[in-house]
């Protein structure tokens, strides 16, 4: 088998696309399509990622035959096999570093191996998540350090700094939340850019891991604002302190169950690559200006909703009757926009006609 007959076997048994193959290998679509159809070869390194990705040899890549591992043995009396790209010669079965890709075997290995995380991906989730969730419940961990100043009940007594004391405390943790959520963001955005698909990789054991992390993380943080309710309660109704540090404990155990919920949240939800690589296809429809007319349909009709929404909350909220109530377009617009959302998609055979 060639080369081409290769990599469009190992394509196939992937049921993977040559636009998704050229966005692993950070190659054009037209790249792969060159390949498959000889009118140009890749180089080394790009012959070597993909013996990882698939988990074959390159001799079987490039001499052999990938449905029948290890087929090749010597091509020359040397020991040496020719590898096209360059004309040098490679030891059988060795890339051009002299040892074993990366998951590939000096030998031969299976070319249906299970996919990998050539894009680092996982490390990326993690990472990601932790810095998330330290941001969120730095800003709430803020706010219940402030309370342990507050100027009824505070820690250091009466004292005419304890308002700049909370101010301080305060700024200090939006600060420092910041400093954690806007790099983790921008790392996020980035990351999306350079890898605008991910082939799913993770097995039912990495998902039935993290569904348990999930749990213990909202299990523990609903006991842990339970216990700051009841510190609350208790001293208010019982001791007769309704402020300063019973108010401190609770905001410092909700911020410890934010951080569990949404760290258990986004390392659960961020398994979902399918959805991951939906998303980052609609953000690159975007900046392309390529979106089906079924997706620029919801995006405008759910923002003239937001929109609206927006007028009437402001509008309640600088009228006496009304003020209590500035809030409520904002959920109800939400529900509309899932509303629309579910009917686009519904008919969006026929709207992307």
């Amino acid at each position: 088998m060639t080369f081409r007959t290769n990599l469009q076997t190992l394509r196939a048994k992937r049921n993977m696309t040559q636009e998704q193959l050229a966005m692993l290998l950070g190659v054009s679509r037209q790249a792969i399509s060159k390949w498959e159809s000889e009118k140009a070869y890749p180089e080394m390194d790009k012959l070597l990622a993909i013996c990882d990705l698939f988990g074959c040899t390159l001799d079987d890549l490039v001499l052999g035959d990938v449905n029948r591992p290890g087929s090749v043995t010597s091509a020359s009396t040397d020991g040496e096999s020719a590898v096209p790209a360059d004309g040098a010669s490679i030891p059988t079965g060795m890339p051009a570093s002299g040892a074993p890709a990366k998951g590939v075997s000096p030998t031969s290995a299976p070319a249906t191996a299970l996919p990998k995380d050539i894009t680092g991906y996982d490390a990326h989730r993690l990472r990601f998540s932790m810095l998330i969730a330290s941001g969120v419940s730095t800003i709430i961990a803020s706010v219940g350090i402030a309370n342990l100043f507050d100027s009824e009940r505070s820690i250091i007594g009466p004292n005419p700094l304890n308002d700049f004391l909370m101010f301080v405390c305060i700024c200090v943790g939006v600060v420092v939340g910041l400093a954690l959520l806007i790099p983790g963001g921008m790392a996020h955005v980035a990351f999306r850019r350079r890898h605008p698909y991910v082939e799913d990789f993770y097995t039912e054991d990495d998902r039935g891991r993290e569904a348990r992390v999930l749990t213990v993380g909202v299990i523990a943080g609903v006991a842990a604002i339970l216990v700051g309710i009841a510190i609350v309660v208790y001293m208010d109704e019982v001791r007769g302190i309704g402020a300063g540090w019973p108010n401190a404990v609770m905001l410092l155990l909700s911020a410890a169950a934010v951080f569990g919920f949404v760290y258990g949240g986004l390392r659960y939800g961020m398994l979902d690559i399918a959805r991951y690589n939906k998303e980052t296809r609609i953000e690159r429809g975007k900046r392309d200006g390529d979106l089906p007319f079924s997706e620029r349909l919801s995006g405008a009709v759910s923002g003239i909703i937001m929109l609206v929404a927006t007028i009437i909350g402001l509008t309640l909220l600088f009228l006496d009757v009304g003020h209590r109530f500035f809030w409520i377009p904002w959920p109800i617009g939400g529900l509309l926009c899932g509303v629309v959302s579910v009917v686009v998609w519904l008919f969006r055979d026929r709207l992307d006609r």
